[in-house]
Order: C-alpha cells, then structure tokens, then sequence
C-alpha cells in the first residue's frame, strides 16, 4: 500500500489514512441536533470532575503539609491526579465530543465553577485558607517567566493532542498501538511537574477561570490574564507547527499553487 509522500511536491500519492473534515466554530445546522447537546453536557461533567477531584487533591495536599512537612501527596501526586483524571476523562469523552466548540467552551467554564463550587462546598474550612486550587504567579519568578511558563506547557499538551490522534501518524505508525488517552494524560502530568512551582499549571482556560471564579480573590485575578494568553499562544503555535511543519502544510499548498499555475 502506497504511502504518502510529503517530498514529491505536485505529484498525486495516494493516501492510506483519510482526514476528517473541517469543523466549523460554529454550525447553525447542530444546534437542532441531540448529539450536540449530548456533547456539551459531556464537556460539562468532565471539566466539573475534573477540577474536583484535582483541586480537592490541591487542598489536601495543602492541609496536611501545613502541619507535617513531610506529609501529603507531594507535588508529583499532584501532577498524577492532573494527569491521571486526563487520561480517564479523555478516554471516557473523546468519542462524544472529540474537542473543542464555542459552546463546548462555555460548558467547561461552567463545569469548572460548579466542580470548584463542589470543592469549597465539601472543604469550606480549608478552601480559601490553601488557595482554593487558583492559579498565581508563584514569588520569585516575573510575568513573564509565568507567561513563557503557560506558553511552553500548553504547546507541549496540544502538540501531544494532535500528534496522539492524527490519523495520518496512526495509518503509518498502526504497528505502535497508541491509545490516545495515555500520551495526552502523560504530557498533563510532566507539564505539571514542571510548572507548579511557578504557576500552579493552567495550560486550560477553563480550568483558570472556574477556580478564580469560586476562590475571588484579588492575586487570582491580577495574575488570571496569563492564563488565558498563554495558552491560547501555545496552543496557536502547536497547531501550526503540527500541521505546517509536521504534516507539510506549507509544501503541500505551495504544490497545489505551482500544479493550477503550470495547466
């Protein structure tokens, strides 16, 4: 079976892997349809979830810390119930909403608020006194040290995120089983390892916005803009790094350009 040859530039090779299509931002025609709304519930319970279970695993953490510096988690725990909840959410939900909409975002601000609502709710006593789970600027390091920091870890995470589901890499690599939740969760868990000390890792909007919502305090919020920028930056460059660069986007367009100029 013929591969697909991203050097012959202008010349047809067949392909053993088939792109889905383009997804709109927005589509009129799925506002009518259940399967829409089916997936918005699940971002929605998924994003609550998961900033339950991993701010309370925050919180804990915290609280037993506070007396017993040797006690609790420990940061790697920390990074496993981000990285381990990842894996069992994305597992559970890529097959019910695959990624990522307009109204899928608003579900997981509001999932986050309400998983956060939940954390406060059931730890009242400790929640605001150990942070509440929000994302700050850790002392010591400068904007944008924590920007760069926000930048980083989420092109490492979405990097991971196309290159775990591209069907071009599975027809090719199909002799190296990839389930695609696992390479995500693990890529969750090192960019915490490597950015809760300097801001608690966002590398998720949502994730930011729903415990600065419940926590309201004035730091969360003064440092709440870098986590928007930040992976939003990231998340920019993955994609075209993943696509252009990877998957030779660029060639392949310029190749197209040079066979309609030369008929």
């Amino acid at each position: 079976m013929a591969k697909d040859v991203e050097g012959q530039v202008g010349e047809y090779q067949p392909k053993d892997y088939q792109d889905p299509p383009p997804a709109p931002l927005i589509d009129a025609d799925e506002l009518t349809q259940w399967s829409l709304y089916r997936a918005v519930i699940a971002e929605f319970i998924a994003t609550l979830l998961f900033l339950y279970i991993t701010v309370l695993t925050v919180i804990g953490y915290k609280s037993q810390v506070d007396p017993n510096p040797c006690g609790g988690v420990g940061i790697l725990g920390i990074a496993w119930a981000f990285g381990g909840m990842i894996f069992v959410l994305v597992y559970c939900t890529a097959g019910i909403s695959g990624g990522h909409a307009v109204l899928y975002m608003a579900a997981q601000c509001l999932g986050a608020i309400c998983g956060c609502g939940l954390v406060k709710a059931f730890q009242k006593s400790y929640y605001t006194r150990y942070g509440g789970g929000a994302n700050e600027l850790a002392d010591g390091y400068n904007k944008g040290t924590g920007l760069g920091a926000e930048i980083i870890g989420t092109f490492v995470l979405v990097y991971t995120v196309f290159s775990a589901t591209d069907p071009k890499r599975n027809a090719r690599d199909s002799h190296v089983p990839v389930l695609a939740p696992l390479p995500i969760g693990f890529a969750v868990f090192m960019v915490h390892l490597a950015t809760i000390p300097v801001t608690g890792t966002g590398i998720n909007p949502a994730r930011s916005f729903g415990a600065a919502v419940i926590y309201n305090q004035d730091k969360a919020w003064d440092d709440h803009w870098m986590f928007w920028v930040g992976p939003f930056i990231g998340a920019a460059i993955a994609a075209f790094y993943h696509q252009y660069i990877l998957r030779a986007g660029a060639i392949k367009a310029l190749g197209s350009f040079r066979s309609s100029s030369n008929n």
